[in-house]
């Protein structure tokens, strides 16, 4: 689809071909910014390499400058540019890209900074969505080596995976916006830290940590005091609007009545319906962890438009295969109903 820069006009069925995708290069080239579908999350990209095009997404977004951008490249070509790859990264790279896999990297001397924040390493990842790497590859062949690209929503709020969500969130500042159907997996990439002699897991996402290990054949460290600052891992973060609890699920019961007592708006997202929940809204929750990381964001959005006063979020199951939801779901506790809307500031 087509939703030109500075135009809040509403999504519209649509292909992102060639003559799009030609647009959206000459606008990156230029120092603009584009909104592209990847297969984790919409994306709010500019040239990595463009004072203007970073300085963009900054404003946009109402993002910290200090807080560092991924650095998005068509294959490990383009990551060589900005950084040295390693044995490990070579080994993650071969085994994990094109994908949901992010590498935190010493970066090149003379390489621009821009997208780093006050790091010294930089964040490269290569995105499989088709019309990503439409994009990532004549953004290239036009002689660019990187696209900067956090999520396309403003700053703290829920990641958006489909052009709709972008919209509701940029408003009028919604830039050209690439459509590519809903996002596959639904929750930001796993972000791995190789810049100092061990690999650490820095946020998890649809590539488990089980299965980075299987490919390094060694451990992954946590995070780490030292560890290098990376988009999303901030304690509170995809936050909605409504305050959001997450509660165990042999209390889940109990919680409801206690706010159906009280006279709350409430909606509830569990597993099964708890009887206290008779008149409140109600979300089933998928029992797959693929399922359920698919659907939630789109589901947070929905839940949150409702004019409600708490929404009460089942706690997922405390299993490996569970770790990005709670994630992320964790943030989102930590930050709901602490940030304003488009009108006023950000907040985390």
């Amino acid at each position: 689809m087509n939703v030109g820069e500075g135009s809040a006009a509403p999504p519209q069925p649509g292909e992102s071909g060639d003559e799009l995708i030609a647009e959206a290069v000459r606008r990156l080239r230029a120092g603009a910014v584009v909104a592209f579908p990847t297969e984790t999350v919409y994306g709010l990209g500019a040239d990595a390499e463009s004072e203007s095009g970073v300085a963009a997404i900054y404003r946009i977004k109402r993002r910290p400058r200090g807080h560092p951008l991924i650095v998005h490249v068509p294959d490990r070509a383009g990551a060589d540019y900005w950084a040295e790859i390693g044995p490990r990264a070579a080994a993650l790279i071969a085994a994990f890209w094109p994908g949901p896999l992010t590498l935190v990297l010493a970066r090149r001397s003379g390489v621009s900074s821009l997208a780093c924040g006050t790091e010294i390493t930089v964040g490269l990842r290569c995105p499989s969505h088709p019309v990503a790497r439409k994009l990532l590859a004549a953004f290239v062949a036009a002689g660019g080596h990187g696209i900067a690209a956090p999520s396309a929503n403003l700053f703290g709020r829920v990641s958006p995976t489909s052009v709709e969500h972008v919209v509701d969130d940029l408003g009028a500042d919604t830039p050209l916006l690439l459509e590519g159907g809903d996002s596959e997996h639904g929750v930001e990439s796993t972000i791995v830290d190789l810049s100092r002699g061990f690999p650490a897991l820095l946020r998890p996402g649809s590539i488990s940590a089980a299965q980075i290990e299987a490919v390094l054949e060694e451990p992954l460290e946590g995070p780490g005091a030292a560890a290098p600052r990376v988009a999303g891992a901030l304690a509170a973060h995809y936050a909605t609007a409504t305050a959001l609890e997450l509660v165990a699920p042999q209390r889940l019961a109990q919680r409801v009545a206690q706010c159906r007592q009280r006279g709350e708006r409430i909606a509830v997202w569990s597993r099964l319906r708890p009887e206290a929940a008779a008149g409140a809204s109600w979300e089933p929750a998928p029992a797959d962890p693929v399922a359920y990381a698919r659907r939630l964001y789109a589901t947070l959005r929905r839940l949150d438009a409702q004019a409600l006063e708490r929404i009460l979020v089942e706690e997922p199951p405390a299993e490996p295969e569970w770790a990005a939801v709670r994630d992320r779901l964790g943030r989102a506790q930590a930050g709901a109903g602490t940030h304003l809307s488009r009108s006023g500031s950000a907040g985390t």
